[in-house]
């Protein structure tokens, strides 16, 4: 009796620690994932002599923000596409580094369905993404502009033909053999499981799903795109393979095309490996 009264209790006890910390866990994993509002990015900058602007703009009857920052119009600027999932704060590092701003002008955007506080739903589109990419960058001197994307950024910049100055892919993911499909999808795939999922999340699931498919079409013409092309991706990256780099270096000319290979780096190099990308990021200015 003792025995079964001991086991009972633990049980219990068990249970109720495995809540609060599934609970924690998941309170910090919203937190720290989900889009930050203007107040809270603007925050970010206190401590520099910069005047960062968050505007707000529709494309296609969808809202959307961007964090702009303009030292000199004669500056050439940065324009930075984020990954999925992501949003215009995730370059604010580099935005605040005076290494690098007092040499550029920087612009950051929300993409849709990754916003902060509105409800668009993710577009599984690149050709929606690309068009969005050239109506926001269409007012400004495109040799002028250093257009930089991460992840699932890097198709949409690739799929623009538009000549800037110099396309960044920093860990793009640009082939649809080369896509990983992680176990934990099937969270967002089940829908017994899926309520559990963010708001943010299951947007980033819905596009991971559909990527593959979009990227089929889209990988056969890579090399339409005219622009000097960078590509910085780590060798131990398990969430977009290191071959995506590696194969789409096949599809440009030498001349065009400069891959760099960052040892024992993972997918989140662009924190992990900050001083390096921003590095890369100077020297891609000249």
């Amino acid at each position: 009796m003792f025995e079964s009264t001991f086991l009972s209790k633990f049980f219990k006890v068990f249970i109720t620690i495995l809540f609060v910390l599934f609970g924690l866990f998941y309170g910090l994993f919203y937190f720290f994932t989900s889009p930050k509002s203007d107040k809270k990015i603007l925050s970010e900058f206190k401590d520099v002599d910069l005047k960062p602007r968050i505007t707000h703009h529709d494309f296609n009857n969808f809202k959307y923000r961007k964090l702009i920052i303009i030292n000199d119009t004669v500056l050439p600027t940065i324009f930075f596409v984020h990954g999925t999932i992501g949003s215009c704060a995730d370059f604010i590092e580099y935005i605040k580094d005076s290494m690098v701003y007092s040499k550029a002008n920087f612009v950051s955007y929300d993409r849709v369905g990754y916003n902060y506080d509105v409800q668009n739903e993710v577009q599984e589109s690149i050709a929606f993404e690309r068009d969005m990419l050239q109506s926001i960058t269409k007012d400004l001197p495109k040799k002028k502009i250093v257009v930089v994307g991460y992840s699932y950024g890097g198709p949409i910049v690739l799929a623009d033909t538009t000549r800037y100055k110099k396309a960044v892919l920093l860990a793009p993911a640009v082939f649809s053999s080369k896509e990983v499909m992680p176990l934990l999808l099937s969270f967002y795939k089940w829908r017994a499981t899926r309520w559990l999922i963010p708001p943010i999340w299951k947007q980033a699931s819905k596009k991971k799903l559909s990527h593959q498919k979009d990227l089929s079409v889209f990988e056969k013409n890579w090399s339409q795109n005219k622009n000097d092309i960078l590509v910085v991706h780590g060798d131990k990256d398990k969430i977009v393979p290191f071959d995506n780099a590696t194969f789409l270096k096949t599809k440009f000319p030498k001349e065009k095309f400069d891959l760099v290979q960052v040892r024992t780096a993972g997918h989140g190099l662009i924190w992990s490996k900050y001083e390096f990308i921003l590095e890369q990021l100077i020297l891609s200015l000249n």
